[in-house]
């Protein structure tokens, strides 16, 4: 996992960051917050008072045991190990987006709206933010443009179960094929075949991968928003 992703959970203002989830690791592998804090270096106190502020905003993390027959100790809750899962899905979604794959496209505007315009390319109409390049005008209506799309723009369906287009604000849409699923160590890279000349990519977690079932010749429905798009005036 790439340290430098500030990724984090958000409740009821209260930030559930990497600091916090190596927490409540250590707690699971020290088996108390005494030891906890002695591996990480801080105080048990300042471990305390952190788990009763995510525990107010999130619930009940931390199973603490009070000394016995048993020797006492702590152990983390069903809530707990939800919510590193949750900060995992998010850090891989964002560490993919350090090195995204983009889809370029070649086209040309049919409509424009402000900064905003549709381009007919090969594989239909595209909506997409309208980008001067260097300095110069907008692309005008009939304009040659190179429509970008990046991988992590892209959100993936089940045929069956993608929403409707106006239900959604993400107005392009694309019926397509998978060509190719990379599976790296914390997020997937899976290439889609939507009748352009450059073939789609999207970024998604495991979880999501498992969840479709994808596999090289599996339809799938790809979106992305026109915000998330650009379409930049050709050389």
């Amino acid at each position: 996992m790439d340290a430098s992703v500030d990724a984090q959970l958000q409740a009821d203002g209260v930030a559930f960051t990497a600091a916090d989830a190596e927490l409540l690791r250590a707690i699971r592998d020290a088996g108390s917050v005494a030891g906890a804090s002695e591996i990480l270096g801080r105080s048990r106190a300042r471990a305390l008072d952190r788990i009763e502020t995510l525990e107010a905003a999130y619930g009940p993390l931390v199973d603490r045991r009070r000394g016995g027959a048993t020797g006492g100790g702590s152990e983390l809750t069903e809530t707990a190990a939800e919510l590193l899962s949750r900060l995992v899905r998010l850090q891989a979604t964002l560490a993919g987006t350090a090195s995204v794959e983009e889809c370029v496209v070649p086209g040309r505007v049919t409509e424009r709206d402000g900064e905003l315009g549709v381009v007919a390319t090969d594989a239909g109409d595209v909506r997409a933010r309208l980008v001067a390049r260097d300095g110069g005008d907008l692309p005008d209506v009939d304009s040659p443009v190179q429509v970008s799309v990046r991988s992590d723009a892209v959100t993936l369906h089940a045929p069956t179960d993608a929403p409707a287009a106006e239900g959604t604000s993400a107005r392009n849409r694309f019926e397509g094929t998978v060509v190719d699923v990379d599976e790296g160590a914390t997020v997937v890279c899976a290439t889609i075949d939507i009748g352009a000349p450059d073939s789609l990519s999207a970024l998604l977690t495991h979880e999501s991968l498992d969840r479709l079932g994808l596999r090289p010749g599996s339809r799938v429905v790809a979106s992305f928003k026109a915000t998330a798009t650009r379409a930049i005036a050709a050389d």
